[in-house]
């Protein structure tokens, strides 16, 4: 399963939409963009940021730093939902 799908199947459960994933080059880095109708804080940032760290021990996803924030007031649009 590659990450995007990983993202997908989780984030729904916890209330949050995954709105986009970015990878570095050597995909070192990952940074997850999430929202939710309310709006997203840092409590949640945090929050997601913890079960993934969890979930990507489990799956074995190779990674040295993971960054969660919401997509800001210029969210891209990448689905027709959007």
């Amino acid at each position: 399963m590659n990450l995007v799908e990983l993202l997908e199947r989780t984030l729904p459960s916890m209330g949050f939409e995954l709105v986009d994933v970015e990878l570095s080059p050597k995909g070192r880095q990952v940074r997850v963009f999430i929202d939710k109708p309310a709006g997203v804080d840092v409590e949640d940032c945090a929050s997601v940021s913890n079960q993934l760290t969890r979930l990507f021990a489990v799956e074995n996803v190779d990674y040295e730093r993971l960054e969660v924030s919401s997509p800001g007031l210029d969210r891209p649009l990448k689905k027709p939902a959007d």
